[in-house]
């Protein structure tokens, strides 16, 4: 350690001198503290990011008006006490009417069983016999799961007595061949699986309990026919989505069993839908091992439209090849909110803001004729998308780099890019508020 300088006895050069060192070491310690506090402040909101994602709520909503989640507990307890209230009330007590709500009416198209009441007796005391006048008739609502019923085919077989030619019908066509399923059965297997995401362990279970155990490995002998027999149906329908202009595409990771290691890895489901002003709402999924842009490119092949996507690299090969990109908004503003949500941050919040109006100006023109839709947007959106343009270029200038809130390009880059094709968009474009909706 070394000692102070006796500032006494030096002289005016070597005080200058040393003046200049302490300045150069004061300056290096601000920057240093300044990185240091940068690093502070971004890993303070990555901590509070993940927190939020294991405790917090999934909403990003600027002011969510959320019921409570007790609500259904709430109301089942009330309904429970009035019960028993009711049950132990002898003499109903003056109250006022109270005009009780009408009860929906269940579906026509539901079967009805018809369960008739009648007196046991219908003569009248005196001795002369009664006479039906009316009735009164309730409905009640039931539910049978699981009941399984078999189809038995019967196929006549028919001879001639002179020539023995032989005729019988043939054998109606089936999903799978020789298989016991019948269409509905797998229907039931494959919307249960894909759609109300039952594993087929549980339906195995579930079977089981209505009388008949399949086996899960015969539910997944099923699923894979099922799904080879379906591909005419997801070529078409691939066929309808990459017809349109405008493609929204997005794609999300699940988790998948590596055959015989018993362990897991991350593979992906791409989905390619059609935009909300298309006249055939459609959805493809295209499964794939990674996450390599090749599997979008496979998918996309020689169309030539409008992708609206974030911004990951996968997409940017289709780019070069003619395909227009659209950055989504409701990626870009998921970042704003995360910054907003674990940071308070005011730059977020304003961005929120700028937003908030985009989708308010989409909301009030979803369902105007095209041409009304576009003129709208050019008057009112249009600079909206630019003011937050020239705000954000403005704002990256002014936030240290590398820090939480900083304008890092992969957050801008959604907003940047679409602003020039929003400008120029044609009435069928989505705009980047009614990208959120993909």
């Amino acid at each position: 350690m070394t000692s102070s300088p006796n500032l006494d006895q030096m002289s005016p050069d070597q005080l200058r001198a040393l003046a200049a060192q302490l300045l150069s070491q004061v300056d290096t310690m601000v920057k240093k503290i300044n990185r240091d506090q940068t690093v502070i402040e971004k890993l303070t909101h990555e901590i509070a990011q993940l927190k939020r994602l294991k405790f917090a709520k999934r909403s990003e909503q600027l002011n969510p008006q959320q019921a409570s989640l007790l609500d259904d507990l709430i109301d089942t307890d009330i309904a429970a006490i009035e019960a028993e209230l009711q049950g132990l009330q002898t003499v109903p007590a003056a109250t006022e009417k109270k005009q009780k709500p009408k009860r929906t009416a269940l579906p026509a198209e539901f079967p009805r069983t018809l369960i008739h009441h009648e007196p046991d007796n219908t003569h009248c005391p005196c001795g002369c016999a009664l006479k039906r006048i009316g009735e009164d008739v309730s409905e009640k609502l039931d539910y049978t799961p699981g009941v399984f019923t078999v189809e038995r085919h019967v196929r006549g077989k028919w001879v001639c007595d002179d020539c023995e030619t032989l005729i019988q019908a043939p054998v109606p066509a089936q999903v799978i061949d020789k298989g016991i399923p019948t269409a509905g059965l797998l229907a039931h297997v494959m919307t249960s699986k894909f759609s109300d995401h039952l594993p087929l362990y549980r339906q195995e279970s579930i079977f089981g309990r209505a009388g008949l155990a399949i086996p899960r490995f015969t539910l997944a002998q099923w699923v894979g026919v099922t799904g080879a027999q379906l591909q005419p149906l997801v070529d078409a329908l691939r066929d309808v989505v990459l017809g349109q202009q405008v493609v929204h595409a997005d794609e999300t990771p699940v988790q998948m069993l590596a055959p015989g290691s018993k362990k897991t890895h991350r593979a992906y489901v791409w989905a390619y839908a059609t935009s909300q002003f298309c006249e055939t709402a459609a959805v493809v999924y295209d499964f794939s091992p990674s996450r390599a842009g090749e599997h979008a490119r496979n998918f996309l092949r020689d169309w030539r439209g409008k992708l609206v996507c974030d911004d990951f690299g996968g997409y940017k090969a289709s780019f070069e090849f003619g395909v227009t990109e659209i950055g989504c908004m409701a990626h870009a503003r998921r970042k704003f909110f995360e910054l907003h949500a674990t940071n308070k941050s005011t730059l977020a919040e304003q961005a929120l803001r700028y937003i908030q109006l985009l989708y308010e100006i989409e909301s009030e023109v979803r369902d105007l004729e095209p041409d009304l839709r576009r003129r709208i947007r050019q008057e009112k959106a249009v600079p909206v998308m630019e003011a937050l343009h020239a705000w954000m270029i403005a704002q990256r200038d002014l936030v240290p780099e590398g820090s939480a809130i900083s304008m890092r390009p992969g957050i801008t880059s959604c907003v940047i890019k679409p602003a020039a094709t929003y400008a120029e968009a044609t009435a069928r474009f989505h705009s980047p508020a009614a990208l959120a909706g993909a």
